[in-house]
Parts: C-alpha cells; structure tokens; sequence
C-alpha cells in the first residue's frame, strides 16, 4: 500500500506546479497511514497465530512485535502529518457555528493574514512523499533477518531522513544541518556496512540465522571438532556485531554517538525535527530488540552487548547534566532524548522477559509523549503569531534565525504562557512531568518497570545511577515549568491586530440558490483548530489517565514481550 501510494505521489507532483497542493497531498497521506493502519490490524492475527512469517527468501520475518509497531508508526505518522494537513488555527464565529452553519454554509475569509496560511510547511509539495520513503525503509528495518536487507533498509530510512532536513530550501539553518547530518550519518552507514562484510567474509552467509547457529556450535569444545571451529569462535563474532552496532547507535544519537543531534534538531524546523526525534528511533530500537534476541546465547567473556550496557550509561550521565546548560527548548529535548535512550538500551542490554516488557512499554509512552511534547511547541508558536514581545530581550528574540520556521526557539519565550492560554501550558507541564517521572503520569510506570528489571538483573550500580540521573534531569524541566507559570510574560497585541475587525462572506452551498453577505469579526474569534486542540487532549489525557485503565496495554506489552522472548 506503501510503495503504491509512493508512486502516485510520484505522478502528482510531477503534473501539477502549485506549490499551495502540499497541503492536500498530506491529507491524502494521512488517509494513507490510517488504511495501513487497517491492513496491518487484519494481517495482526496471522502473525500471532503463526508467531512469525518469514518473507521473500529469508530477507524479512513479520512477527507480532513487527507488527503491532508497524500499527504504532502508522499511526503516530498520520498524528504527525496533521502538522502540515491542516491549518493550525481558524475562525469561530459564535453566530455562525451552529451544525447548521457548519453543514451548509462556507466561512471564506483572508487565511493569509489571519492564520498565516502562507507558511513554509503548507507550500512544500515533497514533503510527504519524502516521508512513505522514509516510513517504508523503517518499516522493512523492523522486519530485517538479513545483513543485505538491513543496510538496504537502513540507508532507505536514512537517505529520506536527510533529505527532509533540508527540504526548507530558503532556510540556511536547514540546509547546514541536512548537510551535518548527511556527512555523519554516512560515517555511521561505513560502520554498519564494515560489521557486515567482516561477518559475511568469516562465515559466508548473510542470514542472522546462521550467526545464531554458527554461535552455538562455536561454544562446543569437544576435541575432535576443534580444528572446525577454529575459524567459528565468538570473539570474532562479537566485534563484529559490535562494529555494527556502533553504526545503529550512531543513527539514534546515543551517548558517545550523540554530539550531532542538538545541533540538527535545533536547526532544522520544528515540524520536520518532531518526524526525525521518533519514527527514526522507533524502527532502529525495535530492529535492535530483535537483533539482541538473534545473539543471546553468546557465552564468551566478552559480549557486543558490553558496548550497549557502556552507551546506557554514558547516554543517561551526558543527557542529564549537559541539558542543564541549556537555553534552546529544542536542543533541551535532544539532551531529553539522550537521557531516555540510556533507559531504553538498559532494558534492550538486560534480556530478560521483565526487561523485554518494560522496553516495550518504554518506547511507546515515549514516543506519545515526546509527539505531545513537539505538538504543542508548533501550537504555542503559532498562537504567538499575532503577538510581540516587547520584553528585555524583545530584540534578541525577534532577530532569531528562521523564526517563521521554528517560531519558538529560547525557553526564554515561554515565560507567563500560563496566562496566554492555561490550558496548552498545563498540557506541556503534564508532558514534562510524564517525562520526569512523576507519579501517577505514564512516565512513572515505565521509568519503574526498566529499573525493576535491573535490580532483578543484579545491575544495582545501573539503577542507582538512572535513579540520581532522573533527579538530575528533572532541574531543567522544572526550570521550564517555572518560567511558565511563575514569571510574567511581555507580549502584547501587534496594534494593526488589535484594533482590526476582519471580514468574512458566509456563502450557502448544496442549495441552486446561493445567498451571500459579509460579516465581520474580531481577534478574539480566532481560535486553535479542532484537529490540534482534539489530538493534544487526546495525547495529554493518556499520559494523564493510563493509572485509570492501565489493564490494556499493559496485557498487550506482556503479549508481546512473550511473543518475543518464547517465539
């Protein structure tokens, strides 16, 4: 369904040069993502009554964690891609926002000058066919079991990902960091492509089944069979993979791999860094559970998986105390980000049945939260549109570099917000806290679940530092919160806003007789639109709730750990 939609899309940008179509080719792919969405759900059951499929040859298995994960792409995508589907703001006019209104009059007004329909984000054309690339690569990623297939996926997922950086062709700050994140993300595909080419040279396959058996019988010490397995011992299985999964930890910035990611994620716009911060670290993070399950019966004295536990804990250490010196909210949640990923290749690290749960429960409450997180930035910067700063700093924060693209930059903008709008700053805090680790949010229950995995494990000096670590981390989001709510804001009205009353023509549609007039309103009838308001309530009241109801996803984590530990 993918690569179909791909090529129609293909077709479509090359017969039409409107750039003002961008915004209906990404409703187009949002019903894409939701009918994937659909085709996934119904091939789910095959996968978990057969526990897997392997596909064309060996290259691709489909297992239940596969896809229910494809599920959850699909699904944060189309969330994602409402960003550039719909405009982020409308007109609520209280005499016509009856259902009859709604149903059988147009509202026509100057979108231009009121919700700034001419952004970049709703002119670019390219923009979501870039992302089906993308997304498919991730998707063939996750079902990989076969070293051909995996830097074929890898480097799909990665060339797309380079491209959407830069795709803002007028912003400089876009362009050098595509261009950073282009030269480094091929070091780290040089990686990946050695690890292979050293294990197909040694062993003469490329199949991951092979390296498991091959390990197996590596471990056999009967004498007879010794001059065999000469060439078969686990040493040189281990770095290899380790060479290779430098390359992986490369693409998901963890720590010591991490210092390209606050520079890209800061420059690059904030609508295109909240598709690059999740769907990428999805896919690779769920390949690596898999591809951790493939070597688990290693038993030499030294493990490739010795490099995850040494990226835990230098991720969870540089995430924590770097992001306390930052100024810029967007390199704050790269830091963020860092931070969590010690969490996660924890539990990937660990193995266990408990660990494998509490991995997957981990990268889903993530990825919804740190989506919340990037959605309501987008939504705070458009609501400041109309607004000026007339602050201290009012200088500094209207020379900002690619403003109209990433409108919120410093942390500094967001001081008083609390009382712009109450209720997208309660939204962020409850995100901030679910990320803290706050009881009873949803971050809570995951941050425990990796860490009671690990005392289970014996890692006692792990847990103690993921524990002073999150202590550590929660100084620069508290640092946020307070600005928020406890110091006052300086914006007020651009004048030419504040005393405008905007036209409108109410047209009636459906009907061979269409009446028109003019209406008129004011500043206060421009409101957040519905598909932002209802998909930022949605988000924040599941990290808010889930103590609520938390019996069905827990069940379908445990499922799926299952699944995966005892295929």
């Amino acid at each position: 369904m993918i690569i179909y939609s791909i090529l129609f899309l293909l077709l479509s940008n090359a017969v039409t040069s409107r750039r003002d179509k961008s915004i209906l080719y990404s409703r187009k792919t949002v019903t894409i993502m939701m009918y994937c969405s659909f085709l996934a759900i119904n091939s789910l059951s095959i996968s978990f009554m057969n526990k897997g499929l392997g596909l064309y040859g060996g290259l691709f298995h489909t297992t239940p964690i596969t896809q229910t994960f494809n599920i959850f792409i699909f699904l944060l995508c189309g969330l994602i891609l409402q960003l550039t589907a719909f405009y982020p703001r409308k007109v609520w006019h209280v005499s016509h926002s009856s259902l009859y209104s709604i149903l059988l009059r147009k509202f026509d007004y100057d979108k231009t000058s009121v919700i700034n329909k001419m952004a970049q984000q709703f002119k670019i054309i390219e923009y979501p066919l870039i992302l089906l690339f993308i997304i498919t690569g991730g998707i063939f990623l996750m079902s990989c079991s076969d070293i051909v297939s995996i830097f074929l996926s890898i480097e799909l997922q990665s060339y797309g990902l380079y491209l959407l950086s830069t795709i803002y062709r007028n912003s400089e700050l876009s362009t050098s960091a595509g261009l950073t994140y282009f030269l480094l993300g091929g070091l780290s595909s040089c990686f990946i492509l050695l690890g292979t080419s050293l294990l197909y040279a040694n062993y003469g396959s490329t199949n991951l089944d092979a390296y498991y058996i091959i390990n197996n019988i590596s471990n056999i010490t009967v004498d007879y069979t010794k001059s065999i397995l000469d060439s078969y011992k686990p040493l040189y299985l281990n770095i290899s993979l380790l060479i290779m999964s430098v390359g992986f930890l490369f693409k998901i910035s963890a720590a010591p791999f991490h210092f390209w990611s606050p520079d890209v994620y800061d420059a690059i716009p904030t609508v295109v860094t909240t598709f690059v911060a999740i769907i990428a670290k999805i896919t690779i993070l769920i390949f690596l559970l898999g591809f951790t399950h493939y070597t688990e019966s290693i038993s030499d004295n030294f493990s490739w998986k010795t490099g995850l536990l040494l990226s835990s804990f230098l991720s969870l250490i540089v995430g924590a105390v770097l992001g306390l010196t930052q100024s810029r909210i967007k390199r704050l949640f790269a830091y963020s980000t860092i931070s969590h990923l010690g969490f996660i290749l924890l539990a990937i690290r660990i193995g266990s049945f408990e660990s494998t749960e509490a991995f997957i429960f981990y990268l889903i409450q993530y990825s919804i939260s740190n989506l919340n997180a990037f959605i309501i930035l987008i939504v705070i910067g458009f609501s400041l549109y109309t607004l000026i700063n007339n602050g201290p700093l009012k200088h500094k924060y209207k020379n900002l570099l690619d403003r109209n693209n990433s409108p919120i930059q410093l942390i500094g903008q967001l001081k008083g917000y609390f009382y712009i709008n109450a209720m997208l700053a309660l939204s962020l805090v409850i995100t901030l806290f679910s990320f803290v680790g706050i009881p009873p949010l949803i971050g809570f229950f995951a941050k425990q679940m990796v860490l009671s995995a690990a005392l289970d494990e014996g890692y006692f000096f792990f847990t103690l530092i993921a524990i002073v670590t999150s202590v550590i981390s929660a100084v620069y989001y508290l640092g946020i919160i307070k600005q928020m709510f406890f110091d006052n804001h300086n914006y007020k009205l651009t004048e030419n806003i504040k005393n405008t009353r905007f036209s409108a023509k109410i047209s009636t549609i459906w009907f061979k007789d269409k009446a028109n007039y003019d209406i008129e309103f004011i500043f206060s009838d421009i409101t957040l639109s519905s598909f932002f308001s209802i998909t930022i309530s949605i988000l924040t009241l599941t990290l808010l709730l889930f103590i609520y109801n938390p019996t069905n996803l827990l069940n379908a984590v445990l499922i799926l750990a299952h699944l995966t530990i005892n295929p």
